[in-house]
């Protein structure tokens, strides 16, 4: 049986002393993962290397599968500061020391909403790039690429691609993340998305997602229950430290577990459904 990711996404980099407690919070909400924000310098300050093995403990300590993001490239082409991919690719080779034998429950997210709106064409050549720099340097985890479009691939270009970019990667280990926000306000949306990767064969996460996004509905329920059934799962955002028109994105309030916010009651719920992974 595939691994069915139900997990929520924790913005480690703004508050990195809520780690450690937060990993058992959300294990005890039954997440059976989580995806952590990090930076390799480009944007913000460098995470450093024993951040990684101390995240690599807590996780197999509350049998969470890891996955390790890079913020730093979010919005590339639009935001300003944002990194291409190649510098995130070349940070996790960087760290390898910190990764090699976490295979079994580590998975590589090379680098967050790599492109914003912007020549999102580039997006299918810089991504198999990345991968082969990981894999030549002998990475053997399970990568994670996200979508272009600030993740929502509205585009197409992952959709459309996703079949190359795969055998881009020689150990076929590759798993694509589309984040469902505002462009995925209705069931059809969210379905025909997921459709495209059950008819192609290809594994898809969810990556992030909520029930609302400044101020407009997002299918959520079609998202959980969908990518559960037919894809690999999905990732919550977030569990909490949301500020501004983004607030209502926080789980649970001012990083309180017994708080849990509207949309933390909707994701609490679901999450009764997880399995933990087999590999702990």
């Amino acid at each position: 049986m595939p691994f069915i990711v139900q997990g929520i996404n924790f913005p480690y980099f703004w508050y990195t002393d809520k780690w450690s407690a937060a990993t058992g919070q959300m294990k005890a909400r039954n997440a059976n993962s989580v995806r952590t924000v990090l930076s390799t310098g480009c944007r913000w300050t460098k995470t450093e290397y024993n951040v990684i093995n101390d995240m690599n403990s807590a996780a197999r300590t509350n049998k969470l599968v890891l996955v390790l993001e890079v913020h730093d490239t979010t919005g590339y082409g639009e935001q300003a500061g944002a990194c291409t991919l190649a510098h995130p690719s070349n940070c996790w080779v960087g760290t390898k020391n910190s990764l090699v034998g976490n295979e079994k429950h580590v998975i590589i997210n090379i680098g967050n909403e790599p492109y914003g709106n912007v020549n999102t064409a580039a997006w299918t050549a810089d991504t198999k790039a990345a991968i082969q720099t990981l894999r030549s340097a002998g990475l053997r985890h399970t990568i994670m690429v996200d979508a272009p479009n600030w993740g929502q691939d509205w585009s197409g270009t992952m959709r459309n691609n996703a079949a190359g970019v795969f055998t881009a990667d020689p150990l076929r280990n590759t798993i694509f993340s589309v984040h469902m926000y505002g462009v995925y306000n209705t069931a059809s949306s969210v379905n025909a998305y997921i459709s495209a990767f059950v008819n192609a064969k290809l594994s898809l996460v969810v990556g992030e997602f909520a029930n609302t996004f400044e101020g407009s509905n997002v299918a959520y329920g079609t998202v959980m229950s969908n990518s559960k059934a037919r894809v690999n799962g999905y990732m919550a955002w977030s569990w909490s430290g949301n500020n501004g028109v983004d607030a209502p994105l926080d789980l649970v309030n001012n990083f309180n577990p017994s708080s849990p916010t509207t949309w933390g009651s909707i994701l609490f719920k679901d999450l009764t459904t997880a399995k933990p992974s087999t590999l702990f």
